[in-house]
């Protein structure tokens, strides 16, 4: 069984406790208009094209099955591009980069494998992320029963849009469950992410059936989500439906704007803003008075 997934990122601290790999996977049922990984937005194959970085050689117009020239993100290329991962293997300078690929369970667990020492040693583990990895509910399936056997720490971050039964064995799997709350209006959730609420606040009511350690994330968003009504509204959701859960707001970022570019893809809308370090205390002031717990993996 193959997966698609976006990248395998070694190494990571802010996916849960110690030292983690955090999994990648591809595709997702929401289209948030401000995702930091536009080329998660679907399962299938894609390269990325780095402009700044191509010396122009032509080694990739050369191995191309299709012909297509050198500058990949002019719209006739991109249409015939079949994403078959050639020209990457031979760019010199990595201006050409696979951004979704197909891997194997048992690729990924060697990968998985090769930082078993630091896993160990800092109470570290697995993360399941995305895209949206219960989109791809079989790899899921297999691939973490098997990490789970082998005695690997499980954690996943999710937008929480799936069905719960269907996935609740897998979410037994795990120590640890991040899910987001991108907004607690269904009106304004559908608004800036193509689907509503409702089945991501009844998933969200019943992750004790889980036994895992929850965490509820609200990536923080000026122009979307960064006022007072929608943090107070939200941790009160919290505290009512799951009392022994954290939160943690997350702050908006731009990292992911160069993929927009390397997909050709148009950007983000400019009136999402990353809020001030003076309201991200104001907002966070809101759920401790509240009695709320914070997690902070940053």
């Amino acid at each position: 069984m193959k997966g698609y997934l976006m990248q395998l990122q070694p190494f990571s601290v802010n996916d849960g406790d110690g030292i983690r790999t955090t999994i990648f996977f591809a595709g997702c049922p929401l289209h948030c208009k401000w995702c930091s990984n536009p080329e998660g937005f679907t399962q299938q194959p894609k390269i990325g094209f780095y402009e700044k970085l191509c010396i122009g050689c032509g080694e990739c117009k050369n191995v191309c099955p299709q012909d297509i020239g050198i500058a990949l993100n002019q719209p006739e290329n991109r249409k015939n591009c079949t994403s078959c991962g050639a020209c990457v293997t031979v760019c010199p300078k990595q201006a050409r980069k696979n951004m979704v690929i197909q891997k194997s369970v048992e690729e990924v667990i060697a990968e998985v494998e090769k930082h078993n020492l630091f896993y160990r040693q800092s109470g570290g583990g697995v993360t399941f992320s995305g895209g949206e990895a219960t989109l791809q509910k079989q790899f899921l399936d297999e691939l973490s029963s098997k990490l789970y056997d082998l005695g690997y720490s499980l954690d996943i971050e999710t937008s929480g849009y799936f069905n719960f039964d269907e996935m609740l064995p897998i979410l037994q799997r795990m120590d640890l469950i991040f899910m987001d709350l991108k907004h607690i209006n269904s009106i304004q959730h559908q608004k800036f992410t193509g689907v509503p609420n409702e089945k991501i606040l009844e998933n969200m009511k019943r992750l004790g059936e889980t036994g895992a350690e929850i965490v509820i994330r609200i990536p923080v968003i000026e122009g979307v989500n960064a006022y007072e009504e929608n943090i107070f509204a939200s941790g009160e959701f919290v505290k009512k439906h799951l009392p022994n859960a954290r939160m943690e707001l997350l702050p908006y970022h731009k990292f992911g704007f160069g993929k927009y570019q390397a997909l050709s893809l148009d950007l983000p809308q400019s009136d999402f803003q990353t809020p001030t370090k003076q309201k991200m205390e104001y907002l966070k002031n809101i759920l401790i008075k509240m009695d709320i717990p914070l997690a902070d993996f940053t």
